[in-house]
């Protein structure tokens, strides 16, 4: 303990899938194998004591390495005590590049299993188990451990896809365990290890989800969770996970009809204002002495987890409060960018570069129309103050010369709300872009250009300053060929100073759409305010009773 060996680090990721044992009877029966990591945070307990095979059994590490996670097993337990992924570098300042990312604290189970019997309940983690040689099925690799105690006969078999975040968990009993086992209790990590540069806003993001039937995903952040008291749901339960901003891991039971019973969530005292560990144990009933589950442990990916169990893409649900009107456009934004990056195969910079142009693009016939509608409310203002003036004591005949002079020149009293809604089309797309930037695995230490990474701020404020200034750009070409404004002049000036001040911390991935937006409507303003500049106000167009008499020189 006071002069440990130098930890050695997992094996490189290959293609074909190998598994290993090592002796590790120096170490605590539960050590994971090796990975960095913070500060050990406190296992979940269980209340049972061990059996006496445990005390004697010589602990060791079974690794099973695929082309996307490297799992290593333990025993006592059986299951995985360290979870990596290559694929992805850990961020954490002062980690050494390239580090993967590890999902699990020292100490910690991917899974914590016990079995709930007529008048027991016993931990596997205090049960040692004999590991079986590795086998193939194809693309799958078939992992076996078969307890060594004759108080509870299990045997584990893991079926892991080659190329997926997912391995499949089977547990049969034999002899009288068979007839006497009745629940499964699953507990998951007690937190999902930080690796990101920003580890308090990683922090503040870990949560516990759940599916109950058909409604719609749970998620309760760890420091709703009670530590006085648990928090229990039961009902037909179709997945639990916990995650953090951009991993999860989630536990969906498998075979006909099967569900979690019941789920138990309680929280732990925390000295600082975000609570780091959390407790989740399902309950799954085992029947004629079996039991199967479907363990995701990964990247919040939106195609992996779509494929893996019924919403559990909206594990991490977008917008808070808005969540109802903003994960639909999340959901539609996201599969565009996807599409996108694989069928262009270009870079996400890139891809929001082009997002941005499409979108603009779209929008452009209903701007086309909006500003045009505009340009025709300006030239016949002068009518309608007239109007205003000499009907302002009877509304009536105020109103109705009004809509005369509005079918006079093709429009409708609506015509202004409808000129704002094209400004307004984007906001929707906008405000589901913040969320996808701030959560989505995707674009996490994306580069492009001078930005080390699209989901977080741009480190020299280029991109906020460069969507303030084409922003005022924008406002400054709109402004031409209007009658003079004071009011319309100073919002030139205010409003990119108050979006270049709100969008200076946010995402450097957020701003640069943004700022490809601004700078492709610019060619449509430009037209649009020529053609304002060229044409005539309406000029003394008669009024229902005759008077006002004059010519009307109206271009459009």
């Amino acid at each position: 303990m006071l002069f440990p060996s130098p930890r050695r680090q997992p094996p490189a990721v290959s293609d074909s899938a190998r598994i290993s044992r090592r002796d590790t009877s120096s170490s605590p029966a539960n050590a994971p194998a090796p990975a960095p990591a913070p500060a050990p945070a406190a296992a979940a307990p269980t209340t049972t004591t061990p059996l006496p095979e445990a005390r004697a059994a010589r602990p060791e590490t079974t690794v099973v390495q695929t082309n996307r996670v490297a799992y290593y097993f333990v025993s006592p337990g059986g299951t995985p005590a360290t979870v990596s992924l290559p694929e992805y570098s850990s961020l954490r300042p002062g980690a050494v590049r390239p580090t993967p990312v590890s999902l699990l604290e020292p100490g910690d189970r991917l899974l914590r299993l016990r079995v709930v019997s007529e008048g027991d309940t016993i931990a596997l983690d205090s049960i040692a188990f004999v590991a079986a040689p590795q086998s193939r099925d194809g693309n799958v690799i078939v992992q076996s451990f078969t307890s060594a105690s004759a108080s509870l006969p299990i045997t584990l078999t893991y079926r892991i896809p080659a190329d997926s975040f997912v391995i499949h968990l089977e547990g049969s009993f034999s002899g009288s365990a068979e007839a006497q086992a009745r629940r499964l209790l699953v507990t998951l990590p007690t937190r999902i290890r930080t690796d990101e540069a920003n580890i308090i806003d990683d922090t503040r993001h870990l949560a516990i989800g759940y599916k109950v039937g058909n409604a719609e995903v749970n998620s309760i952040a760890f420091r709703q969770l009670d530590t006085a008291s648990a928090r229990v749901d039961t009902g037909s339960i179709r997945w639990v996970a916990e995650r953090n901003k951009y991993f999860v891991v989630a536990a969906v039971p498998e075979g006909r009809d099967a569900m979690f019973r019941a789920l138990v969530l309680r929280g732990t005292p925390h000295a600082g204002a975000e609570a780091t560990v959390a407790r989740a144990t399902a309950v799954l009933p085992v029947n004629a002495g079996r039991f199967a589950l479907k363990v995701y442990a990964g990247p919040q990916s939106w195609d992996h987890l779509r494929k893996t169990a019924p919403d559990l893409e909206n594990v991490n649900p977008y917008g808070g409060w808005l969540h109802n009107v903003v994960q639909p456009f999340a959901t539609i934004v996201m599969r565009l960018l996807l599409w996108i990056r694989h069928t262009l195969n270009v870079s996400y910079g890139w891809v929001l570069v082009i997002f941005g142009v499409m979108v603009r693009l779209l929008l452009w016939p209903l701007n086309q129309n909006a500003m045009r509608s505009s340009m025709k409310l300006q030239r016949i203002q002068p009518q309608l103050a007239e109007i205003q003036k000499k009907y302002a004591k009877d509304p009536e005949k105020q109103r109705d010369a009004m809509l005369k002079l509005y079918q006079e020149h093709g429009m409708s009293p609506f015509t202004p709300v409808l000129g704002c809604l094209p400004m307004l089309l984007p906001m929707p797309i906008l405000f589901a872009l913040y969320f996808v930037f701030q959560n989505t695995i995707e674009l996490r230490g994306v580069s492009f250009l001078w930005l080390p990474d699209l989901s977080l701020r741009d480190p020299f404020f280029i991109t906020p300053l460069f969507m303030g200034i084409s922003m005022f750009a924008l406002s400054w070409i709109g402004m031409k060929g209007m009658p003079p404004s004071p009011q319309g002049k100073m919002m030139s000036y205010v409003m990119p100073v108050m979006f270049t001040a709100l969008f200076w911390n946010f995402a450097s991935g957020l701003n640069l759409y943004y700022a490809v937006q601004n700078v492709a409507a610019l060619p449509q303003q430009w037209l649009l305010a020529r053609e304002r500049t060229t044409a005539k106000p309406v000029a003394g167009t008669r009024t229902p009773d005759g008077g006002g008499k004059g010519t009307r020189n109206d271009r459009s």
